[in-house]
């Protein structure tokens, strides 16, 4: 099966692209990689009249950095964290989260704020800039709005972006010095999408701490009581609230299923120090 036809409108840069969405409304749509959307395009579960392609919009594949934050651009791609020829604000943990998506190829054409916007619960960049506290950029026709992680995605597949707008860039905080992660993610296979994701990041100069599980039929979900023992008694001390603070936090799914994210998250704590 191959995809309807569509007129292709390369974007020379975002505002060009936010120009060409709002003229178009409903019957356009962007492509930056189109790792996620290809295959979308070919089996007609979506069928676009007019695809807008970002790719070539330089303005989105830059990266600014500040003393406390990194933005990168909607269209950095997944191999510029994997190689490190952008910064990596978070110690690390990009580039390894980044060697870990999919396959190569896909590493070399998918995007950051592709995955993003397409909003596969279980895709690693969904997870892991949850985990960090990041910020998204949203570029419309009115200007930037900025919009937290954690109220990107309103459901799977589902997200805060308007018919005309973009998600032009990502702002994550730095971590400091002392602070640690931890990334683990359950699949049957190198290159499928995870069964069960556990994040941790922990950074005391800044007083922050999360735990999530992700990898849901929904948003990642916080641990907070994970986070709070994490922060106060240690990795081993986390671990000893783990499983029922899944349970409460993931009491509709069946057992199996939370034993998954349990261990998920157990072996993301073994990262950063859990003897549990």
């Amino acid at each position: 099966m191959k995809p309807v036809k569509f007129d292709y409108l390369p974007a020379r840069d975002g505002a060009e692209a936010v120009r060409l969405l709002t003229e178009h409304g409903d019957e356009a749509k962007c492509i930056a990689g189109g790792q996620s959307l290809g295959p979308m395009l070919n089996l007609r579960l979506a069928r676009p009249a007019v695809l807008v392609d970002l790719h070539r919009a330089e303005d989105l594949t830059g990266v600014e950095e500040s003393r406390d934050a990194i933005v990168y651009g909607g269209a950095v791609r997944h191999a510029d964290f994997e190689d490190g020829r952008v910064a990596d604000a978070a110690r690390g943990m990009l580039p390894f989260v980044a060697s870990r998506i999919a396959y190569r190829a896909v590493r070399n054409r998918g995007t950051l704020g592709g995955s993003l916007s397409h909003a596969d619960p279980a895709a690693d960049w969904v997870c892991v800039m949850t985990g960090l506290g990041a910020t998204y950029l949203l570029r419309g026709k009115k200007g930037v709005r900025e919009v937290a992680a954690e109220n990107f995605i309103q459901a799977a597949f589902m997200t805060e972006l308007a018919p005309n707008e973009i998600l032009a860039g990502v702002r994550v905080p730095k971590l400091s010095d002392s602070a640690r992660w931890g990334y683990y993610k359950f699949c049957k296979k190198v290159g499928e999408f995870s069964q069960a994701t556990g994040v941790v990041v922990v950074d005391p100069e800044r007083g922050y701490c999360r735990v999530l599980v992700g990898a849901l039929d929904s948003p990642p979900v916080p641990l907070e009581p994970v986070a709070e023992a994490l922060a106060a008694d240690g990795p081993d001390g986390a671990v000893a609230v783990l499983d029922a603070a899944v349970d409460t936090a993931l009491g509709d799914y069946p057992q199996v299923n939370r034993q998954l994210y349990k261990v998920a998250v157990r072996r993301a704590l073994a990262q950063i120090g859990a003897t549990r």
